[in-house]
C-alpha cells in the first residue's frame, strides 16, 4: 500500500473515530417538567420502570427509535440511589464500556443532571439500576424498555 493511501485511511479512521467522540463531549440538559412524579412501585424491581420511564421523557431526542443495530457502540450499567422524594443522592458506573470509555461518564452525568426521578413513595428509598445501550449517535435505549435488537444476518 503506499504512503499517502495509507495517510488517507488513517486519516478517515480518525475522523470517524472523532465524530463519534464528539457525540459524547456535551451532556445534553433534561427536559424540565414540572415534577417527576410519584412510584407506587414496592420493590426496586418495580421502580426501575417507573424511573426509566422518567429518563425517556426528560431526553426523548436522545431515546433510539425501534430496534437497535446488531453491533452497539457501547453498554454501560449504571446504580442511582434515590431518596425518598426522588432526589438522586448518587450515581454510580458499576460496568464502564469496554472500549468507548468516553461513553460511561456521558451516562453518569446524564443521571446527575436529572436531579430526581420518581420518588418512591412505598419504600424509604431506591436504587435504580439499568443498562444503558448507546450507539455511536448518542442516542440510547435502557434494557429496561429495550425494542429488543436486529439480527445481524
Amino acid at each position: 500500500m503506499n504512503t499517502l493511501l495509507a495517510a488517507g485511511l488513517f486519516a478517515a479512521c480518525a475522523a470517524a473515530s472523532s465524530a463519534a467522540l464528539a457525540q459524547f463531549t456535551k451532556v445534553p440538559m433534561p427536559l424540565r417538567a414540572e415534577s417527576p412524579g410519584v412510584s407506587q412501585a414496592q420493590t426496586e424491581q418495580a421502580y426501575r420502570r417507573d424511573a426509566a420511564q422518567r429518563v425517556y421523557a426528560a431526553f426523548p431526542a436522545h431515546i433510539h427509535k425501534g430496534k437497535l443495530p446488531p453491533l452497539m457502540y457501547a453498554i454501560a450499567i449504571t446504580e442511582t440511589d434515590v431518596d425518598a422524594t426522588g432526589q438522586i443522592t448518587d450515581v454510580r458506573l458499576t460496568r464502564e464500556p469496554a472500549a468507548a470509555k468516553e461513553v460511561g461518564p456521558w451516562v453518569v452525568a446524564l443521571l446527575r443532571q436529572m436531579v430526581r426521578l420518581p420518588a418512591p413513595a412505598q419504600m424509604e428509598r431506591a436504587t435504580y439500576k439499568d443498562i444503558w445501550l448507546v450507539d455511536k449517535s448518542g442516542k440510547f435505549q435502557l434494557d429496561t424498555l429495550t425494542e429488543g435488537q436486529r439480527s445481524g444476518l
